[in-house]
């Protein structure tokens, strides 16, 4: 099976301490794979390293089995969306699908699917929750062989998890979704990862994301 992830004892520091240390993944071309674990344990951190934003202070990377321009075939959702305050939800894709040389003739049905189709005002009005369906509209739009998700439920109600849920189904390749919100993300993945401090803890089904979860609070003596 082709990889599009192959990382060997990677690790990123910041002073002296790990944010990520030693750590193993090879996620495969159309794997689905949820990352888990508490506030501080490194899942933002190896979601940089995996985009390229970071660069590893240890370890080796390889993305897409060694093909040059990883960043061509990849999309980060980062907290923060990178999209323009002063346009509308459709002229963000215009420019974006430009600037990708992206046809835009989906930009409607990529807009209703995440809920802002009847949207025409500025960025600069939206709530949290509409910033990150716009985010994930771009990612729906540039297609990437991996798409990097970090906390794609954050701020959202029940019918933007729901549009939020069946979006990323629609994304095509690999998916890494790092959440706290286990219940709605372990569905939309096939494997699972639990860290803290840096490190893997555990691995396995997503579906048994939730019960190595609480485990973890349970080791720690917070349940």
């Amino acid at each position: 099976m082709s990889s599009v992830v192959q990382a060997q004892g990677i690790g990123r520091r910041f002073g002296r301490r790990w944010a990520v240390a030693r750590l193993d993944l090879v996620v495969g071309a159309n794997e689905r794979l949820l990352v888990i674990g508490p506030n501080g344990c490194g899942k933002t951190t190896l979601l940089r390293i995996l985009s390229t934003l970071s660069v590893p202070d240890q370890g080796t990377l390889t993305l897409f089995e060694g093909k040059s321009n990883p960043r061509e075939n990849l999309a980060l959702m980062a907290h923060e969306p990178g999209v323009y305050e002063d346009l509308s939800a459709t002229d963000n894709l215009r420019v974006i699908a430009q600037l990708a040389s992206k046809s835009t003739t989906s930009i409607p049905d990529i807009l209703e699917s995440v809920g802002l189709e009847d949207r025409s005002e500025p960025v600069s009005t939206y709530s949290a929750g509409m910033r990150r369906r716009l985010a994930l509209a771009v990612l729906l739009l540039q297609q990437p062989k991996l798409a990097l998700l970090d906390e794609p439920f954050a701020q959202m109600d029940p019918a933007g998890i729901a549009q939020v849920s069946t979006s990323i189904l629609e994304l095509p390749g690999a998916v890494i979704i790092a959440s706290h919100q286990v219940q709605h993300a372990a569905p939309l993945c096939t494997r699972a990862i639990l860290m803290d401090e840096g490190q893997i803890r555990w691995q396995g089904p997503a579906s048994k994301a939730e019960a190595a979860w609480r485990a973890l609070h349970v080791e720690r003596g917070e349940l």
